[in-house]
């Protein structure tokens, strides 16, 4: 039962949806597997996104898949954040559990969320998130890592001077 996982409680204490709230959302893979080095699942998890924009529960603004986790900036739109989540972990874990032939939970029962403030740079929290697998050592340029978008920026290849502040 989600309410005797580790934690669980405690993330959901204080959570708030407010319609076109911006939130930062990170969600973990099920004993932090490194599933998403295979490209395909990972577009995979990216095509689930994407449908949660398209039935108008939230606007994802950035995103970045690593190996084992998840860094999602969405913007609410007609779902509550436990509901859009929810619907898009359920969502790619019947299609990554479909791509490898096995069932079972993909991702770690709860998430963490941050609404953001309104002191807050939207475009400054969106450079930091895309650029998770830089400051992890996966690549050297952003442009080499291809599990990764924001509506606002774009990475020219062998060029990451957007990134900095």
């Amino acid at each position: 039962m989600i309410l005797n996982h580790p934690g669980t409680s405690s993330l959901r204490r204080g959570r708030v949806s407010i319609p076109q709230q911006i939130y930062l959302v990170t969600t973990v893979v099920e004993g932090r597997r490194k599933i998403f080095r295979d490209f395909w699942l990972g577009r995979a998890v990216v095509a689930s996104l994407r449908h949660i924009e398209r039935e108008g529960l939230a606007r994802t603004l950035a995103f970045v898949l690593m190996p084992d986790h998840l860094h999602w900036m969405a913007q609410l739109q007609t779902a509550n954040l436990s509901r859009a989540v929810r619907r898009f972990k359920g969502r790619s874990a019947r299609d990554i559990n479909r791509l490898r032939r096995c069932r079972g939970r993909l991702w770690q029962p709860s998430f963490h969320d941050h609404a953001l403030r309104n002191d807050e740079s939207v475009i400054h929290v969106a450079r930091y998130v895309v650029a998770n697998p830089l400051r992890s050592g996966l690549v050297k340029s952003i442009g080499d890592y291809p599990l990764w978008d924001c509506v606002w920026l774009k990475a020219e290849r062998g060029n990451d001077d957007w990134l900095s502040v």
